[in-house]
């Protein structure tokens, strides 16, 4: 088993680790940065260098430290342009763009250690960002890098101010010090509202604490801060960007400064926050802040000392705990010694501390996880420097956050809280007994909320939590939880519905296995379940779930736990995902799911709960076809697993449901297919139901779903319908026979007749249900019945016009009939009522035939679509199947009437259905092992369609289908129905396949423009087409599409030299008839760029579409006068002998373009008539009507 799961059986789950070991794309890199001062003035060049450079380096965000070795050069090729005089601003800015996409992959703190900071670049980093405009927001990149660039030339070691120079000698000049000047530009970036923030916060960071400025302006720098605090409010966009950058520059202050300094500052600090209230600001960012700030301020109140009593579980490296216990055997802890603890705890705590760590505990509940996260950091960082006896308050307050009174955010704020305590070995080992059973209840903690649920961030936090731990203690330490947390671990690495959790409980299952190396069967667990194949969820519930089981220790917590939480889950897929996986694991403990399992989901089957209901006979009815399996294989009955009175609960589980009526309504969307399932699944494992009083129920319980289809909602109707079928389908195998092979005459006769009568039913979805519940009757159900059912279904797939669309009956009794003949099977010689023979062969293939002709159309398009791709499936199964057993009954004439009208499919225009046709027609065409007689050309056939290539063809790539579909044109039995696919294509509206099945037609008539002959077939053809879809406006709007292309190509100029070929007159006279009458101005539109390249023949055809596009221009329609006014204007340029003399010439087109078209019918009469005159064609008169 585990060889399956691991030699990627699941080629869908493709693992892509981050394998890249060095910055390969140096080169290109320089290239890139090289070519800026040519490309920055282009702004297309300049966007695309800048996304190249962003591509090449988004690779490296998770190995940023992969550029350190080039970032150098980057840097001083940059800084080069940079500072060179002659660089335009564009440049410049173009190169501290290319900066900040460098330090966003590397991380600012690593890469502004790398910018020069001389003394003598003081001056010019100040004065160029003295220069910037803060409110241009295309270059705000320019600004955050020069803040980071001037925070590291803050750090010179010389009193800034020697950099000042004499400026006490001139008192009249009152020039700022240097000092002043970077206090001013931090203070003003500390209230803009981009990124450039950040950087001023830094700022401020590295120059606030500098002992000169410390000394001078430490007290006033954090007097504006407060005051800005106080005085501004939230509800303003400035105000709320002035408060972040107050705060930020507060705790980068107290993070990086000396505690002696700030120390005195820090309880002032607290009380302005206190009175401002952050905690409770709307702005989570805020918020965010104001907790970072006071667990600095927190940090600064107590003494910088790591708390002795912490729990270490000595080296944290792998590589080194792995050298050290093959020398040494285990590593040492190291233990708390309890004299210096008593000796580290004689200081006084200062009461802002208890006040800080309240406000971090009210954290770990906010609502926005980047709070949580920040508080569970700061409870981490000063719970460090506690002692003993607050600490464990502390913890205790955290594990107050875990009572199922807390929201889910309380719950995940708690686990980020124990994860962090734990790594920094503050939450001592005693601790344990309490901590554990909170973190496994986390693991599976999941709040339903409305048609959502919540939680998926606490099962994500509780797996770092696991993580946490197997890092933070010593094996000993965990031992006495291992089976739980490894169970629980298991559970959600193959059974948590979220992905993101399956792969996080992976990730922490493998570190407990590498760090603890106590976990059963770890490595094997590991290599079956790791990070990547976790992220297909059918492949963990039925596939890993099984291997996992097949290890003791893991077989029962995995069934307890579907049991418990996943088959009554909120989410329908996951229930029937539990319950197949329980059907799987069902072989690895039979006795357990009979003697337990069972017995629990019983009373469950008909609880109140409807999602329980439901997953629970889902259950039953998979655990009890997977014992029937076992049963089998060992040659023994499934009566032997289950005891009587679990065979009676499985019984009474319909009874009970009808009686309490929880088939109607919502409820019984999916009461009815999980009984439906029961009932297959009872039936299928033999259970000793016949003739049982509960078989009526059964199957009125079948009949009423599929008779009452309509009356349930359109996403149910489907699952419904099909349980329905293949209930009954397995229904009848089991009680229906009398002996095998031999159905029991009375129910055979009642229930056929009942279905074929059901089929006239006005009710569309009714019909689909019983065409479908006729297909999947098995064969003896069908002796003696065939020739009905057969008429039956050939009767509901008829169109009748005029009523209703029932498109959907049509297409499932096509489907039925396949089913029907493929149950009873073929016997040339046997009876019509029995077996498909000679006797009813017509009737089937006549009936499916017919199907392929179905281009119905509703509201929701071409539905007659479905019923042809059935009615292909079906006479593909069919054919297949007579043809293996008697190929005598197919007649030449079926079989070419079916090849061509798959032809036909396969050269229209929607992709799904030509592919459909194409898959259909190379199938029978290529099969050998029986093989199709009397194919129609078969030998150029297999030519056009090697059997090699027939497989490589995408049929749903127009470009690919048609040069290959086309090439049917020479063939004469294929001629027809090829170009009436065609037609419809090449006049249709989707680009792509007007595009490539024009070409593909020209390419043919290329082929043939000087065979006489040939030409003269396809034009015969073609107008036989337009005569037999006269007035149907599906063909013949695209076919006058299609031929105003012909025509514009010049595909026909062999007949141009006879005077009135017949196929111009035939084609006149066929659009004539198309456009009589009509106000479809589509059509009208078409017809009238025929005529205009029919003028191109010669002789009365000619004189004969003048007259008619004269009369179009007086058409009741303006459009249409307008467009035919147009039109024969360019059709008099293209072809320029229509008229002779030069000045009728000049005054017919002076005609045309100037006179409005538009205006009423008299006037442009009287112009018409002058048309009619100069062209020497008779004016067309008004008939009187009769």
């Amino acid at each position: 088993m585990m060889e399956g799961v691991c030699n990627g059986e699941e080629p869908e789950v493709t693992a892509q680790a981050c394998v890249l070991s060095e910055f390969s794309e140096g080169a290109e890199a320089r290239a890139l940065i090289s070519s800026l001062p040519d490309i920055h003035h282009d702004t297309v060049g300049r966007e695309t260098t800048i996304e190249k450079f962003v591509v090449m380096m988004d690779r490296y965000q998770e190995q940023p430290h992969l550029l350190d070795p080039h970032l150098e050069w980057m840097l001083s090729m940059l800084l080069e342009m940079i500072r060179n005089e002659k660089s335009p601003p564009l440049l410049v800015h173009l190169c501290f763009k290319f900066l900040y996409i460098i330090s966003k992959v590397r991380g600012y703190k690593i890469f502004m250690q790398l910018f020069p900071h001389e003394v003598s670049d003081v001056q010019p980093v100040l004065d160029l960002l003295c220069r910037q405009d803060q409110k241009d927001t295309e270059t705000w990149e320019t600004r955050y890098i020069l803040l980071l660039w001037l925070s590291m030339t803050c750090l010179i070691p010389f009193d800034l101010s020697r950099l000042d120079g004499h400026m006490s000698d001139d008192p009249g000049l009152n020039r700022e010090t240097i000092m002043d000047r970077i206090l001013a530009v931090a203070k003003s970036f500390l209230r803009v509202s981009d990124k450039s923030r950040d950087a001023a916060s830094v700022l401020v960071s590295k120059f606030v604490t500098r002992p000169d400025v410390k000394q001078k302006r430490l007290g006033d720098f954090l007097d504006w801060c407060l005051t800005t605090i106080s005085q501004t409010s939230e509800m303003t966009m400035e105000g709320t960007v002035a408060l972040d950058g107050a705060l930020q520059s507060l705790a980068q202050l107290f993070k990086h400064g000396k505690r002696d300094d700030f120390l005195q500052y820090a309880p002032t600090v607290l009380q302005c926050l206190n009175q401002k209230r952050i905690a409770e600001s709307n702005q989570a960012t805020l918020r965010k802040l104001g907790v970072k700030v006071v667990q600095r301020l927190c940090l600064t109140c107590l003494k910088p000392r790591l708390a002795k009593w912490r729990y270490q579980r000595g080296s944290r490296s792998l590589a080194v705990n792995l050298a050290l216990s093959s020398v040494i055997g285990s590593v040492e802890d190291t233990k708390p010694d309890l004299e210096s603890v008593s000796q580290e705890e004689d200081y006084d705590i200062p009461q802002e501390v208890e006040t800080v760590i309240e406000q971090l505990l009210v954290g770990l509940k906010d609502k926005e996880t980047i709070v949580r996260w920040s508080s569970a950091k700061g409870i981490g960082r000063v719970t460090g420097r506690l002692p003993k006896e607050l600490a464990d308050e502390v913890v205790e307050s955290v594990l107050e956050c875990f009572s199922f009174q807390e929201t889910h955010n309380a719950w995940h704020g708690g686990c980020l809280a124990l994860a962090e305590l734990g790594r920094r070995g503050l939450l001592l080992p005693s601790r344990l007994s309490d901590v554990v059973p909170l973190v496994l209840k986390a693991l599976i903690y999941d709040e339903k909320r409305g048609a959502c649920s919540l939680g998926s961030n606490v099962r994500d936090a509780a797996c770092y939590v696991c993580w946490a731990f197997a890092r933070a203690y010593e094996p000993s330490e965990l031992k006495p939880y291992v089976n739980q947390i490894a169970s629980a671990l298991v559970i959600a690495t193959v059974f948590d519905r979220n992905i993101t959790c399956r792969k996080a409980a992976s990730a922490a299952f493998q570190e407990n296995v590498g760090r603890q190396g106590t976990f059963p069967h770890g490595i094997d667990i590991v290599t079956a379940a790791d990070y990547f194949t976790v992220g297909n969820v059918n492949n963990c519930y039925l596939t890993i779930s099984v291997y996992i089981a097949g290890f003791e220790e893991y077989t029962k917590p995995l069934i307890d736990h579907l049991v418990a939480m996943k088959i009554n889950h909120w989410d329908g897929v996951i229930r029937e995902l539990a319950t197949k996986a329980l059907h799987n694991l069902t072989a690895q403990a039979p006795e357990y799911m009979a003697n337990t399992v069972l017995p629990q989901l019983l009373p469950m089957a008909t609880g109140m709960d409807l999602h329980c209901r439901h997953g629970a006979i889902l259950a039953c009815a998979e655990i009890t076809h997977a014992l029937y399996e076992l049963a089998t294989q060992n040659n023994r009955s499934v009566t032997d697993f289950l005891p009587s009175d679990t065979i009676e609960g499985l019984k009474d589980i319909h009874q009970k449901l009808s009686d309490r009526k929880q088939y109607k309504g919502f409820g019984g969307e999916l009461m009815r297919p999980a009984v439906c399932g029961l009932i297959e699944k009872l039936s299928l494992s033999n259970i000793p139901f016949k003739d049982d009083p509960v078989i009526t129920g059964w199957q009125w319980l079948i009949d009423d779903s599929l008779k009452n289809l309509h009356l349930f909602s359109s996403g149910a109707r489907r699952g419904i319908q099909d349980a329905a079928v293949s209930a009954l389908a397995a229904l009848c195998l089991r009680c229906y026979q009398v002996e095998p092979g031999v159905a029991d005459l009375k129910i055979q006769d009642q229930l056929v007749t009942q279905y074929l009568s059901a089929l006239e039913s006005p009710e569309v979805l009714s019909r689909c249900g019983w065409a479908l519940a006729l297909g999947s009757l098995p064969p003896f159900m069908i002796h003696g019945k065939l020739q009905q059912i057969l008429t039956g279904l050939q009767a509901a797939c008829r169109v009748v016009q005029k009523q209703e669309s029932r498109t959907e009956a049509r297409r499932d009794a096509a489907t039925a009939m396949s089913q029907v003949c493929v149950a009873v099977g073929v016997c040339a010689q046997g009876s019509p009522d029995r077996v498909i023979c000679e006797g009813n062969i017509k009737l089937v293939y006549e009936a499916l035939l017919g199907c392929m002709n179905d281009y119905s159309t509703d509201s929701r398009g071409d539905v007659g679509a479905w019923v042809r791709a059935a009615a292909m499936s079906s006479l593909m199964d069919v054919t297949l199947l007579v043809v293996a057993s008697a190929p005598e009954l197919l007649s030449s004439d079926l079989v070419q009437r079916m090849m061509c009208c798959l032809a036909q499919q396969a050269a229209e225009k929607i992709d799904r259905y030509r592919a459909h046709a194409g898959t259909v027609f190379l199938r029978l065409l290529h099969s050998t092992d029986p093989v199709v007689p009397h194919i129609p050309h078969r030998q150029e056939l297999l030519s056009i369609f090697p059997p090699e290539a027939g497989n490589s063809l995408n049929w749903n790539a127009a470009a690919q289908a048609f040069p290959h579909i086309t090439q049917l044109l020479r063939l004469p039995q294929y001629q027809y129905h090829t170009l009436l696919g065609l037609s419809v294509s090449v006049g249709g509206l989707t680009e792509s396949t007007v595009r490539f099945s024009s070409q593909s037609l020209f390419e043919y008539l290329k082929g043939i423009q000087q065979d006489d002959a040939a030409l003269q077939q396809f034009g015969d053809t073609l107008l036989r087409i337009f005569r037999d879809n006269l007035r149907i406006d599906r063909v013949s709007v695209p076919l006058l599409k299609m031929v105003d292309q012909l025509l514009a190509n010049g595909c026909f100029e062999l007949f141009t030299s006879k005077e009135s070929h017949p196929f111009c007159v035939e084609l006149l006279s066929l659009c004539k008839e198309e456009i009589k009458k009509s106000k479809d101005v589509q059509k009208l539109l078409s017809c009238i760029a025929v005529f205009c390249g029919m003028v191109q023949f010669q002789g009365d055809v000619r004189k004969n579409v003048l007259v008619q596009l004269l009369m179009l221009l007086c058409h009741p329609f303006p459009v249409i006068r307008k467009t035919t006014a147009s039109q024969v204007y360019e059709m008099l340029l293209t072809y320029d002998d229509v008229i002779d003399d030069d000045q009728v010439l000049a005054d017919v087109m002076a005609s045309l373009s100037d006179t409005n078209w538009e205006s009423d019918i008299a006037t442009v009469r009287t112009h018409r008539n002058q048309l009619c005159d100069w062209l020497g064609v008779p004016r067309p008169t008004l008939v009187a009507k009769t």
